[in-house]
């Protein structure tokens, strides 16, 4: 693991800080413990997201597949289920009461599984979902594209009705770059924290759509940094993955980075934390999920 400082911004931008307390330390040397080998990880059948259902199952997704697939912590497959029309799930979340949701970018529907059955939420017109996180309220944070590819935003949802829409800046440019993978998560500050592959970078704003962060400022200081998948913890931390470097950036949630996992990880992709701060990475190429403490 890669300690930093924290630094002062140079660039002459202040920041209002958002946290008053100190966070917990860091392991100096992550420790990783269970590695659970699913069924993805081949040629054109890469592993993409990854969820922890529990403390002990993960749900997961791949590339060019059109499975979720449900383990336990000792890599037992508990459970699969089949995208309706052999479509490939862009997303998946969890409701508060456990039920698996997955987004449909080819038919532009939000799902949900019920046991056997697939039931659509709501279908867009005019866009198409990608990345999907569930909220503390209960709703859901979704990135969708415009059907022409122009245009990105994040929508907040409650069930099927819009309550908010992310778009721009204060200057009116565009937050998000159009079209890409991308994944979201809401810190517990209430941010939503964007991981856009194409535009190098995390983008970070308020819960009213303020902006507050770009990380890193400039795509030309993480040499091929192309941040993958993201969540964030109980200490309002944001991890995201760094697949081209091999690692996963911690970062406060003022922007600041706290620390790099770089022990034994290759192509991490998907990220996702048990209750613990246990975080479980999925790694694109291999098909391997890690479970890695970095908290003492």
């Amino acid at each position: 693991m890669d300690n930093y400082e924290n630094q002062t911004r140079t660039n002459g931008k202040t920041m209002k800080k958002t946290r008053i307390y100190p966070y917990r330390p860091l392991l100096e040397t992550p420790e990783v413990g269970t590695s659970i080998r699913t069924d993805y990880g081949t040629y054109c059948k890469e592993l993409g997201d990854i969820l922890c259902m529990t403390d002990d199952r993960i749900w997961t997704c791949g590339y060019n597949n059109d499975s979720m697939r449900l383990y336990n912590i000792q890599g037992d497959l508990l459970q699969t289920v089949h995208a309706k029309f052999n479509d490939e799930p862009a997303d998946i979340a969890l409701t508060q009461e456990g039920q698996l949701l997955y987004t449909d970018f080819r038919d532009r529907s939000i799902n949900v599984v019920l046991g056997t059955n697939i039931q659509p939420l709501f279908i867009l017109q005019g866009w198409r979902p990608r990345g999907m996180c569930s909220t503390s309220s209960g709703g859901l944070l979704i990135i969708i594209d415009s059907d022409d590819f122009e245009e990105t935003k994040v929508v907040r949802y409650d069930g099927s009705t819009e309550q908010q829409s992310i778009q721009f800046d204060n200057q009116g440019q565009p937050l998000y770059s159009s079209g890409g993978n991308k994944y979201i998560s809401e810190n517990r500050n209430k941010d939503v924290c964007v991981a856009d592959f194409l535009a190098r970078a995390v983008v970070v704003v308020d819960q009213n759509g303020g902006f507050r962060f770009k990380y890193p400022e400039s795509s030309l200081n993480i040499q091929g940094f192309y941040p993958a998948g993201i969540a964030t913890d109980s200490e309002g931390c944001i991890l995201t993955s760094d697949s081209n470097n091999h690692c996963v950036h911690i970062l406060d949630q003022d922007e600041f980075l706290r620390s790099r996992i770089t022990i034994c990880l290759y192509t991490p992709w998907g990220l996702s934390l048990d209750s613990k701060d246990n975080l479980f990475v999925g790694e694109w190429k291999t098909g391997i999920v890690k479970k890695i403490q970095y908290y003492k």
